[in-house]
């Protein structure tokens, strides 16, 4: 079939378009080819838990240079920062000409240096073209805004048929899949006939009914070719790449219970159609000879100059990591198993656990400068107790477990006064919130809106005026709505199952049974090094933040959580650990808890870096002088990380209590950009005691993962380091990495144009368009200079050679990650020494020097 033979079908043809046969692809190899390009797009979550997520998580069993040219030859940009940024790294030192040279060794470069160097004075050759839709090419031919036409089309019945709550009329075709409403809709449609496009809707119903028929009816008459057919659908998915990401996190979502939801396989297909259908009605002999060029151009492999070009991007990269690893290298070097100063057997004042995050790290040096005494730990934010967790009065839970796993019970939070006090409390929440929604459905509803505006917009200038001034919030606190002030701290969580009254509907299910309680709290003190030499008081500090105004507020908390606070996970655990019967269990099992020993529960605010306590009524009498301490250290190790932080923040001229009033201040301001700067700049993974960082600056740019190999037995929480805390942590660093280099396609742009789309799905950038993934500017960009380094993440890892290969080996993500290229892997070894992993059972020594050839 030739291409003038695949689009001139007679106008008079009434009859339904069906997919031809093709005799070199059979319908399952298509299904096949579909499958694929739907698993190559990354999963975005929605605002109510947006967690970090690699964008090249479906190119992950590509080597990342190979990930790069894929990219490049459909989308036309690569995984590489402009020449000019590495340019001016190498201006001002930050990468040397050392880091240049061993950067040219590790990549088995045949460059010489100066030619590199010289190399960076001049913009690198991209494709013209890459694997275009035909929007994107009718442009080219004729002008117009075709491309940004068919986005927003697409965008707005994606936001209308996916929609949270947010609309005030539902779709009426939501009871459909998204193909079919898609049809519907079109059919109706005038929008299209506006821009030309007459035949449009009479076109609609003629379209094949089946998404994946329609699909093969689509490529036939665009002839594409069949060794092209996976970068061609995937490319189709990136035109309207933010709702293929929502389509791909609810397949992700039905997959972790069993099922399959072929939403984004819907939308690939309505993609299509505006394709072919944009196709037929704009048909040229200029158009369809620039559509020919653009596929045969895209089934070129890269020229040599091109070659050459990601060859010195390749070396950029590398020198940059480089730099940032010698750093790290020299001071896990400093302290060998030699010369590793003996553990005091002095029991610790306190012992503070806090999550890996970077934010963390910062707040730990500040603790241990002020409190030597103190131990501190780091351990993922969930404290290993898979939950959802649901609010008091709540219909339905959130879940507390990094998302690659599902929760395996459901808490429920009461009031600590009693059963009776639990239901009073439930019903008046659930009262005072169903009169909210009611009051603010009525707001905006058709017939009241204006006049509400008119007799009623001067009462809320008192409002305006307060919220402006952070003194009162824009809208209500979810964490606390409903709830009276003298009633939040008398709430908590429970680990007994609750009446059928306070569940969620249809799940029943609720509490931790006693029979599993010891078999965790033994799990979770092993994972964290904790068997022996108790302080009396343990904290287990969780993390969140505040802000308001932030569409990506969640972004800001713990991503182990699911992009929930800390807090409910932290609270679980320790009411497990102050169990007498769980103690007295663990006893037995050889882990023994001082009788004088509390564990404690805490929330670091990570934007005002305050420590929030929890049950402090609960402590034992004769621990309240040791929390009084506590309290004093925490307080004075925020002071300590504020005044660390300030420099970032522009205000590293105050006082302490200037600096304390200014972050308080950005927490309430509804309009600041960057009430924090979360996880930028992340850089490096360390899984190792704490003695071998602990006289390292790492400056908030390292997760550190408390780890002893030699309690470790059988390697079974190295094997969940490395299949968890190390993968997230992959994530987060991939997310920010693809929204520096890739911003329009990975990132979300300019916040101060967000707005939020479907009630919690994502945001759009200005009123129209795609949904946008990934991190805003100002998250990574501080209006002079980014903020975030684009590195990939760099896992240091003390442990034995042989277990690390094992874990390596048994699973296929941790494989991809390691062996292309997705991070760099260290092993820390016994008597010090670092080495890197450069090929499967094969390391190499890297000294401070990072000697070449590693």
């Amino acid at each position: 079939m030739t291409m003038n033979d695949s689009i001139a079908l007679s106008d008079a043809d009434n009859a339904v378009h069906e997919a031809p046969v093709n005799k070199t692809m059979d319908a399952a190899e298509l299904n096949q080819r579909i499958n694929a390009a739907c698993g190559r797009i990354a999963p975005l979550w929605p605002l109510k838990h947006f967690v970090a997520v690699n964008p090249f998580f479906g190119l992950c069993d590509y080597s990342f240079q190979e990930a790069s040219d894929t990219l490049a030859r459909i989308t036309g940009s690569n995984l590489y920062m402009p020449r000019d940024y590495y340019h001016e790294q190498l201006a001002t030192g930050r990468i040397s000409r050392e880091d240049l040279q061993q950067a040219i060794s590790r990549c088995g470069s045949q460059l010489d240096i100066s030619v590199v160097e010289w190399s960076l004075a001049a913009e690198a050759p991209k494709p013209r073209l890459g694997m275009a839709p035909v929007s994107e090419v009718l442009e080219r031919v004729e002008g117009g805004l075709w491309s940004s036409f068919v986005t927003e089309r697409i965008s707005m019945h994606c936001a209308a048929y996916f929609d949270l709550g947010q609309a005030i009329q539902a779709m009426p075709w939501r009871n459909l899949s998204l193909y079919a409403s898609w049809r519907k809709a079109a059919a109706i449609d005038r929008s299209p006939a506006m821009m030309g496009l007459h035949r449009f809707r009479s076109e609609i119903s003629r379209l094949p009914a089946d998404p994946r028929a329609a699909i093969a009816w689509a490529v036939a008459q665009l002839d594409i070719p069949e060794a092209g057919m996976e970068r061609y659908l995937h490319a189709s998915l990136l035109s309207i790449g933010g709702w293929a990401a929502w389509a791909r996190y609810l397949r992700w979502q039905a997959e972790l219970t069993g099922g399959q939801d072929d939403s984004i396989v819907d939308l690939l297909a309505i993609r299509l159609m505006w394709d072919v259908l944009l196709f037929k009605e704009k048909q040229s002999v200029a158009l369809v000879a620039r559509w020919r060029e653009m596929l045969a151009a895209s089934m070129r492999a890269p020229s040599s100059r091109r070659q050459v070009a990601a060859e010195i991007d390749r070396i950029m990269l590398n020198a940059m990591e480089i730099g940032f690893q010698r750093s790290v290298i020299s001071g896990l070097n400093k302290v060998s198993r030699n010369d590793e100063p003996a553990k005091s057997v002095a029991r610790p004042a306190a012992q503070a656990a806090f999550c890996i995050d970077v934010r963390s790290e910062v707040f730990r040096r500040s603790l241990e400068t002020v409190a030597p005494t103190v131990q501190t730990i780091g351990f993922a934010g969930f404290f290993g107790i898979f939950i959802e967790y649901v609010p008091l009065g709540a219909s339905t839970g959130h879940s507390h477990v990094p998302v690659l796993f599902n929760p395996a019970y459901r808490i429920y939070e009461k009031v600590k006064d009693g059963e009776q006090q639990t239901f009073k409390e439930l019903a008046k929440r659930r009262q005072r919130i169903g009169l909210y929604k009611a009051w603010k459905g009525f707001k905006l509803s058709a017939s009241s809106c204006f006049s509400f505006v008119e007799a009623a917009g001067l009462m809320y200038a008192p409002k305006l005026l307060t919220d402006s001034f952070g003194w009162s919030r824009p809208v209500p606190d979810p964490f606390s709505q409903g709830l009276d002030k003298q009633v939040i701290d008398r709430i908590g969580p429970t680990l007994a199952q609750v009446a059928e009254s306070q569940s969620c509907p249809h799940h029943a299910d609720s509490g931790i049974p006693p029979s599993d309680w010891v078999g965790h709290a033994e799990r979770i003190l092993r994972a964290m090094s904790m068997t022996d030499n108790f302080g009396r008081l343990v904290l287990l500090t969780g993390h969140g933040s505040t802000t308001v105004n932030n569409p990506h507020a969640t972004g800001l908390d713990c991503g182990a959580c699911a992009g929930q606070t800390g807090e409910a996970s932290a609270r679980v655990v320790v009411a497990l650990l102050n169990q007498p019967a769980v103690r007295r269990d663990l006893r037995e099992r050889g882990i023994v808890i001082p009788d004088d020993t509390w564990f404690l529960a805490g929330l670091h605010d990570t934007t005002t870096d305050e420590v929030r306590l929890f049950d402090t009524d609960e402590v034992p009498k004769q621990l309240i002088p040791d929390l009084a301490h506590l309290r004093e250290w925490l307080d004075q190790a925020g002071d300590l990380t504020r005044m660390q932080r300030s420099a970032l923040l522009g205000i590293s001229g105050l006082s302490d209590q200037a600096v304390e009033a200014n972050v308080r201040q950005r927490s309430r301001d509804w309009s600041q950009l960057r009430p924090e700067w979360a996880l930028a700049n992340n850089a490096a993974f360390i899984a190792a005691p704490r003695a071998r960082t602990e006289s390292m600056n790492l400056g908030g740019r390292a997760f550190l993962h408390d780890y002893a190999w030699q309690n470790d037995s059988g390697f079974k929480i190295l094997e969940l380091i490395m299949t968890a805390p190390m993968v997230v942590a992959n994530w987060i660093n991939m997310q920010y990495y693809g929204s520096v280099v890739d911003n329009p396609r990975f990132g979300s742009g300019n916040k101060v144009l967000h707005n939020v789309v479907g009630g919690a799905i994502g945001v759009l950038e200005g009123n129209g368009g795609d949904l946008r993934v990934g991190l805003p500017m100002q998250s990574l960009h501080n209006g002079k200079r980014w903020v975030h380094e684009p590195l990939r993440l760099s896992v240091f890892i003390e442990a034995p050679e042989a277990a690390m290969e094992d874990i390596i080996a048994r699973h296929e993500l941790v494989r991809q990650l390691v062996e292309n290229g997705w991070l760099h892997l260290f092993r820390i070894g016994d008597k010090g020494g670092v080495y890197r992993r450069v090929a499967a059972a094969h390391w190499e020594r890297s000294d401070d020097a990072q000697s070449s050839g590693v």
